[in-house]
C-alpha cells in the first residue's frame, strides 16, 4: 500500500550555515560598525539568540536571517518570531525558536485537513510525523497538493514515499 510521511524539520547543518552567513554579512555592513551585535545558535534547543543596540537594528538582523535562511533552503515559516524583543540594559534581546518537528496541535490540523478533503486515504500521527497511506499514488499526490495549498503557517516536507 503506497504511503508517505509529512514532517516539519530543519537540517541543523543548513541552519548553522545560514547563521554563520548572517554573522558575516552583519559584520561587514557599514551601518553595524562599532555596534553591539550578538547572533548565537543553540544547537540543542534550536533557538537563535539575537542582541542589538536598537529595535531597528534587531529588525534588520531578522530580515537578513530570513533572506539568508531562504537562500540556504530553510522556509521562512520555520522561524518563530512570536516572542517579543525585550530590553536588557543598553541592548535589545530576542529569542527566535526554529520549528523542528511537528507539534501535536499542528499534526492534528494536518489530519483534519486530510479528512475534510474527502480523499480516500488514512492519516495517522506517529510521534512528530504524520503517515499518510492510500490505495493510489494519485490520491497521495493530491494530499500533498492540498497540504501545500492550505498555508498552515509552518514548513512541511514530504518524506519516505513508498509505493
Amino acid at each position: 500500500m503506497p504511503s508517505f510521511d509529512i514532517a516539519s524539520k530543519v537540517d541543523l547543518q543548513t541552519l548553522d550555515n545560514a547563521i554563520n552567513t548572517v554573522k558575516k554579512e552583519i559584520e561587514n555592513r557599514f551601518d553595524f560598525k562599532n555596534s553591539h551585535v550578538v547572533i548565537e545558535l543553540n544547537k540543542k534547543d534550536f533557538i537563535v539568540k539575537l542582541e542589538a543596540d536598537s529595535d531597528m537594528k534587531l529588525q534588520q538582523i531578522i530580515d537578513v536571517l530570513i533572506s539568508r535562511g531562504m537562500k540556504q533552503g530553510i522556509d521562512a515559516n520555520a522561524f518563530d518570531f512570536e516572542k517579543e524583543a525585550y530590553p536588557s540594559g543598553k541592548v535589545v534581546k530576542k529569542e527566535v525558536s526554529v520549528r523542528n518537528g511537528l507539534k501535536q496541535d499542528d499534526a492534528k490540523k494536518i489530519v483534519k485537513l486530510i479528512k475534510d478533503s474527502g480523499i480516500k486515504v488514512q492519516a495517522a500521527i506517529m510521534d512528530n510525523i504524520v503517515r499518510v497511506t492510500g490505495k493510489k499514488i494519485d490520491d497521495l499526490q493530491e494530499v500533498m497538493a492540498k497540504c501545500r495549498a492550505a498555508g498552515l503557517g509552518f514548513p512541511l516536507q514530504f518524506d519516505n514515499m513508498k509505493s
